[in-house]
């Protein structure tokens, strides 16, 4: 009977710990289909947040200062912020306008003897074209020489792309409407022919890849210039690539890089394999950022020169996840990881860099990281934690991730996670929800070469359609030896002040 009884209790441990992690799952799926997919936290009352790093033996970082409103009985003027009207619309002075003139029939039939005009009203609306494009037609002479009685023309003007009939405006439009605004090829020819304009949707694939592969060698020295870096991010994300057998793709990866000078690469891969961390990285010397995908951290074991960090926000994650199974404990990790955090926040408010970004993080961010520490060793020595309790998986990443997730504190170059290589790597998972896959792995890899320098355009504060107007007639005459001068963050110093422009611009004028 004895043992029949510990058997009974043994089943029964067994069947509430597989209960609990059926639930948390069985919530992780309704969190994903009805509610909020954001790890941010709630507005915490300081004074409760202070008490509690208080207890955890962690002074709490000062507060943010939350902007306060007198009222009187004076009203203050508002301030519009640079908008031309009380609805706020705001434009620049190079945004187009035409000018409409409003007439009054009632008004214009008094003799002008009894009317003065002494000033207008403006008011603005904000208006939209339908997608539009221009033929334009170039008038070439001919010519007959007299002398020898033979035909003369006028050479036609060069194109980026030989033996065809899209200008550079064209391409650049295709493109940025595409890798920018996610607008599929087959929209694009939908919007050609509702304008008037026939043309077969293959070509339009036919020269966006052949664009795209002009840009390739300034991908490639950008790469190069990356791997010099310090410190580079690095992650990978999944991608449709390629047909495997008929009704069904091939799964591919985009690896994407971050380096120093806030340039990002992106590469393509078929697979997931640890290998394409070295084929890509090669003998990189310096820190490597990622988060806990085994790859990286076996690149780093084997190759001496190489420090790996790990990003604070993956492993926040899990504790973010473990809340509703394990609310009180998790409430104190996250305030002691959202208590670093404010301390990189205010290290970015005061502008603090090397030595004194070092000085200000071992002074505030290393004892709250020690205060972590001893809080998961000691929630790790609790009787009641299952191992299938999520929020013991989370310990257990976090305590594996020790040494990396500590390397921020001893280099001030190395950031706390890897949430600015997150934001560049979005375009993929938004592209992918508008035109879903790529239908060949060489389409893949075009892929990469675009949004290489559409999203390092953006990090650079480079417009993206004067760089690639410029960059697509300049790369054919530019010196081979000299391409690195043709990437984002060199040509905004060297061409952007006096771009190539396409000749519809240049027929405007």
């Amino acid at each position: 009977m004895t043992s029949r009884v510990e058997e009974l209790e043994q089943d029964n441990a067994r069947l509430t710990a597989q209960l609990a992690t059926l639930k948390q799952q069985l919530d992780w799926f309704k969190r994903q289909l009805f509610g909020s997919k954001s790890e941010k936290r709630l507005d915490v009352d300081p004074s409760v947040q202070g008490n509690l790093l208080g207890i955890l033996g962690v002074t709490p970082p000062p507060q943010k200062e939350q902007p306060a409103e007198t009222i009187t009985y004076q009203r203050r003027k508002k301030a519009r912020d640079g908008a031309v009207n009380d609805s706020g619309l705001r434009f620049s002075d190079d945004v187009p306008r035409e000018v409409i003139a409003v007439r009054d029939p009632e008004i214009e039939a008094i003799p002008e003897d009894r009317r003065e005009l002494i000033g207008e009203k403006v008011i603005y609306r904000l208006a939209q074209r339908p997608g539009s494009y221009v033929i334009l037609e170039y008038t070439r002479p001919v010519y007959k020489l007299l002398d020898d009685q033979t035909i003369a023309t006028t050479p036609a003007p060069l194109n980026v792309l030989e033996k065809s009939v899209a200008d550079v405006s064209f391409l650049t439009g295709m493109l940025i409407d595409k890798f920018c605004y996610h607008l599929p090829l087959y929209r694009q020819h939908q919007r050609l022919l509702q304008c008037g304009v026939q043309l077969s949707r293959s070509s339009l694939s036919n020269w966006a890849g052949r664009a795209i592969d002009l840009l390739e060698p300034i991908v490639d020295a950008q790469s190069r210039h990356q791997l010099q870096s310090r410190v580079l991010a690095m992650d990978e994300t999944p991608i449709k690539a390629g047909r495997q057998k008929k009704g069904k793709m091939r799964q591919g990866y985009f690896w994407p890089i971050y380096g120093d000078d806030d340039e990002i690469v992106f590469h393509y891969a078929p697979t997931r394999e640890h290998r394409h961390v070295q084929a890509l990285l090669g003998d990189f010397s310096g820190t490597l950022l990622s988060d806990g995908y085994e790859a990286y951290a076996a690149y780093a074991r084997h190759n001496g020169q190489v420090t790996h960090a790990q990003c604070w926000a993956h492993c926040r994650r899990g504790f973010e996840q473990a809340t509703e199974s394990e609310p009180a404990a998790c409430t104190e990790a996250l305030a002691l990881i959202g208590a670093l955090y404010r301390h990189e926040e205010i290290i970015r408010e005061q502008g603090l860099t090397g030595e004194k970004k070092l000085a200000y993080r071992t002074q505030h961010s290393e004892p709250i990281v020690k205060a972590f520490w001893t809080w998961c060793d000691q929630q790790c020595h609790r009787p009641d934690l299952l191992p299938s309790n999520p929020l013991a998986k989370a310990l257990k990443y976090a305590m594996a991730r020790h040494a990396s997730l500590q390397v921020f504190l001893s280099d001030p170059e190395v950031p706390i996670d890897t949430n600015h290589l997150e934001r560049g790597l979005r375009v993929i998972p938004m592209g992918k929800k508008n035109w879903l896959f790529c239908s060949t792995e060489i389409g893949a890899k075009r892929v990469a070469v675009i949004q290489s320098l559409l999203v390092t355009c953006k990090l650079q504060g480079v417009d993206p359609y004067t760089y690639l107007v410029d960059v697509l007639q300049r790369i054919s005459e530019h010196p081979a030896s000299r391409v690195i001068e043709l990437t984002p963050r060199e040509w905004k110093t060297k061409f952007a002040d006096t771009p190539l422009k396409s000749d519809l611009a240049l027929a405007s004028q």
